[in-house]
């Protein structure tokens, strides 16, 4: 390993690079073992830089044929080769042309990063630093050119010839057997967003009219015989396109929009200009093989990448410490998309809770960072949960703060500016002061600044002068690097709820509060609300404004009173799950007391959350987002330190089984009542109905008596779609009987030549809750149908059990570390990316109870010993290093 490649980059030390590249015109010859790649390169001195240095172009695993400066051949001493650099001396000061000429191999890339081949089909994935895996090139973000691509290959296996932009013109290779296709794209882009798909792939097309009257020609290409399976994220990219029009007026800009769907990818999908590139699992879908979660992804993914074409990709980030600029800005559209066409409040709910169970713990451990970090070791490690979510919560703060038409102003104002151009953070923040009149210096804090905030709220009421104070203080606590934080600026939605149930007035210094929203600004406030005729019940935090942990004085009736009264939806599901949390935590921390969860407080939850159900006008996607308890990482979370996972996994089953058993007969009514009618369709109050039965028979489940262990065994025999399939054999994947192994092997035998279908039978028995659960993933190690080098596959199985089964990671033995430590190291080895991201699994380490503790430990300075990629040693040393 370079040790060069090891040492940190640092934010403050970005300089603008010595030149420009103005136009790029790449003849790319395909072939598996040997593909060529000539580049033609229109440079310029920078003008803001130093002048007369060196050239220095990043490659990586590359042949470099020829070299040719203003069309004159250069001699080796003109040039210097080095481990991942070309360096070009003496350059003219004017304007030049460099032709370049390389070799790579895309069969043997297993990194799956630059030019690959996997199934027959060549593929690009060049973010972050992958084009310098195709050719010699100044591989960062602000170097922003017009690509021109010629793609040749062979006629037979790669029919399909595919890259960014316009198709310019296309034909055959007399006598060669071979084929070209040129394509352009006009608009100025960095090298992480080229992409160059060729194979032999089907297609189905469409076509969609700008708000302007252009018409945009749309295709999405698959392997063959899975074109039945695109309709929906046809649907999905159209429906993109129109939101983005109205909502923030942005309109596509080019003739065509492609997207390729291929199974061998290392992340979700990638927003190249015009080309997206997807993982297949968020393309197929057809009723009997995806499920209604599936649904959903496609949608969400398919519009978060066509958002980017403005977010991302019209205007870029400068470099890469300002990821978030792209990455949470687009999630905070993608949220708004769904939420808009699908259920907001639920929207609401399951951002928040996946904020909370990745988010938070990322914030409160040795890998926390800002949402714009100010150093990296290995930029793949910064895709987080933190720059996405966290990322795309600091965009709705400003919305929030600053009213819905101030927010589309500063966009506005934002691509305005900045169209065509790569940008910082400042500038972005700039906009949106700039466009509002507002001051943001605080609330730039919120990406300076790494840690969850914590608010301490309590309420006050004087009965003479009728006036309420909230007392509101704030704390941010240290993080690696960052000991000492200034107080942020949060938004913080409240309200306050009458003895009746109702909503009451908010006046402060006789102004009244219509929407609201207070702004938390000092580390102690007060904030006194008058006119109130009686003590008031207060909903704190509401649609969930800031994402900070959020202590207050309510006693466990307020809690109650709030679940059963509160307008606000998000705060009457989040209502429910504070009081479930704060019976299962008391039940879990001190080893496991079975009184704290099979107690009256836990009838009274269950009869809450029987009223809720009950009640229709919430919704049925709502009532089913009710039934769902707190999960074992959300009470590890509250816990905070001594945790022990096993205690955690008792309490949680107790309560679930208490509930089952407490509102039986309404659970009962409820599956029956939503039981399906008519064809299956996606549409969101029928994935809402079996949202609803699903998570009913979930809790009636947990019971684990044999009538309602046989009722989930004919839920999953009588099932006509993926989603009910999946759930009954997920339920069932828990129990201790014979009907787990006889549905396990009749989904196996069914989806056995369906590997989208084939990872879900993977991932539900690595999230299963068994005693024996580090036995089941060794064995289907050994499947024939398993590979450590499909990162789906590896998702499903290791991901799954590392990421999404507490229990068995954490198992006492420490055989659940060594398990994912072992396969992490072996993958490493070819695929540094994925393997990084299964060991981000042990972030939590230090929170454990001390013998669980002292085996993560071992298993992470096990993995320190070892020889390892950048990515894998920066998640390693920072993980034993900041607990």
């Amino acid at each position: 390993m370079n040790e060069s490649s090891r040492q940190p980059k640092f934010l403050e030390a970005y300089t603008p690079a010595a030149y420009l590249i103005d136009a790029v015109a790449l003849d790319v010859a395909l072939a598996p073992k040997g593909a060529r790649v000539a580049s033609t390169l229109t440079l310029r001195p920078n003008p803001v830089a130093a002048g007369g240095e060196p050239l220095v172009l990043d490659g990586e695993a590359l042949t470099l044929d020829r070299i040719a400066l203003n069309g004159r051949a250069l001699e080796p001493g003109d040039y210097t080769l080095s481990p991942g650099k070309l360096t070009i001396h003496m350059l003219p000061a004017e304007p030049f042309t460099l032709e370049i000429v390389t070799r790579c191999d895309p069969e043997a890339n297993t990194e799956l990063s630059g030019l690959y081949r996997s199934r027959g089909t060549y593929c690009t994935q060049c973010e972050p630093e992958g084009f310098r895996r195709i050719t010699y090139f100044l591989d960062r973000p602000d170097i922003l050119a017009v690509y021109t691509v010629r793609i040749e290959g062979d006629r037979d296996t790669t029919p399909v010839l595919l890259s960014n932009g316009n198709l310019v013109e296309s034909g055959e290779i007399t006598g060669t057997g071979r084929h070209f296709a040129i394509w352009h794209d006009p608009f100025p882009k960095p090298s992480y967003l080229f992409a160059l798909v060729g194979g032999d792939l089907a297609s189905i097309h469409d076509t969609f009219t700008t708000a302007s009257g252009r018409r945009v020609a749309l295709g999405i290409y698959v392997e063959p015989g899975k074109e039945d399976r695109c309709g929906w994220a046809m649907e999905s990219l159209k429906r993109a396109m129109r939101w983005d029009e109205e909502r923030f007026g942005l309109e596509y800009d080019l003739d065509v929009f492609n997207i390729v769907a291929v199974s061998d990818f290392n992340m979700g999908a990638m927003e190249n200009k015009g080309l997206n590139i997807f993982n297949d699992k968020l393309v197929l879908a057809r009723p009997d093989s995806a499920s209604d979660g599936d649904y959903a992804s496609i949608e969400s993914v398919i519009a978060h990448e066509y958002f980017h074409n403005w977010t991302g990709d019209r205007v870029t980030c400068r470099d890469w410490f300002q990821l978030c600029l792209k990455e949470g800005l687009t999630v905070f559209r993608d949220q708004e998309f769904t939420g808009d066409v699908r259920m907001g409040p639920v929207e609401r709910i399951i951002t928040a809770r996946l904020l909370k169970t990745h988010q938070f713990p990322e914030d409160a451990g040795p890998l926390a960072h800002p949402v714009r970090p100010a150093s990296y070791i290995e930029i793949n490690n910064f895709y987080t949960s933190t720059v996405y979510e966290k990322g795309a919560e600091v965009c709705r703060m400003l919305q929030t703060l600053l009213g819905r038409d101030a927010f589309r102003k500063g966009i506005d104002l934002y691509f305005e500016r900045h169209d065509g151009e790569a940008a910082t953070v400042e500038d972005f923040v700039a906009a949106m002061a700039d466009a509002s009149g507002r001051d943001l210096t605080q609330f730039m804090l919120w990406y300076t600044q790494s840690g969850t905030p914590e608010l301490a709220c309590s309420l006050d009421y004087d009965p003479h002068k009728k006036i309420a104070r909230l007392k509101v203080s704030q704390v941010v606590p240290p993080t690696p690097g960052q000991t000492s934080k200034e107080p942020m600026h949060i938004p913080l939605k409240v309200g306050l709820i009458g003895a009746n149930g109702d909503e009451l007035p908010l006046n402060i210094d006789g102004e009244a509060l219509p929407d609201g929203l207070l702004e938390v600004t000092e580390r102690e406030q007060v904030f006194e609300f008058h006119d109130v005729p009686a003590p008031p019940t207060p909903s704190l935090l509401r649609d969930f404004s800031a994402p900070v942990r959020l202590t207050t004085s309510l006693d466990s009736d307020q809690i109650e009173f709030l679940m059963m009264h509160d307008s606000d939806p998000f705060n009457r599901w989040q209502a429910a799950q504070t009081y479930a949390t704060n019976l299962m935590t008391a039940a879990a921390r001190n080893g496991f007391d079975e009184g704290s969860v099979t107690s009256k407080e836990a009838v009274r939850l269950a009869q809450a959350l029987a009223a809720t159900v009950r009640d229709e006008t919430l919704g049925s996607a709502y009532r089913a987002e009710a039934l769902k308890l707190p999960s074992e990482s959300d009470i590890a979370r509250e816990l905070g330190r001594n945790v022990d996972t096993e205690a955690v996994l008792h309490a949680r089953n107790a309560l679930r089984a208490k509930i089952g058993e407490t509102i039986g007969e309404t659970l009962t009514e409820i599956y029956g009542a939503a039981a399906p009618r008519g064809e299956f369709s996606p549409d969101p109050e029928s994935a809402g109905l079996r949202a609803l039965r699903n998570a009913a028979l979930d809790l009636l489940t947990a019971t684990e008596t044999q009538d309602a262990i046989e009722r989930t065994l004919r839920h999953y025999q009588d099932a006509s779609n993926m989603t009910d399939a999946i759930m009954a054999l997920s339920i069932l994947s828990h129990v201790q009987s014979p009907v787990r192994d006889k549905a396990l092997a009749d989904f196996y035998e069914r989806w056995q030549d369906e590997p989208l279908v084939l990872d879900k039978w993977f991932a539900v028995q690595a999230r299963a809750v068994r005693p024996d659960s580090v036995e089941t993933v060794r064995g289907l190690l050994a499947h024939p149908k398993f590979s450590l080098k499909n990162p789906n596959r590896v998702r499903a199985l290791i991901g799954s059990f590392a990421q999404a089964n507490p229990s068995g990671f954490n198992r006492g033995d420490g055989a659940g570390y060594r398990l994912v430590a072992e396969q992490a190291l072996a993958i490493d080895q070819f695929n540094p990316h994925v393997a990084a991201r299964l060991l981000g699994a042990f972030e939590s380490w230090y929170t454990l109870e001390p013998r669980r503790q002292a085996h993560a430990k071992a298993a992470l300075e096990s993995l320190a010993g070892q020889e390892l990629s950048t990515d894998s040693y920066e998640i390693v040393t920072k993980t034993l290093g900041g607990a």
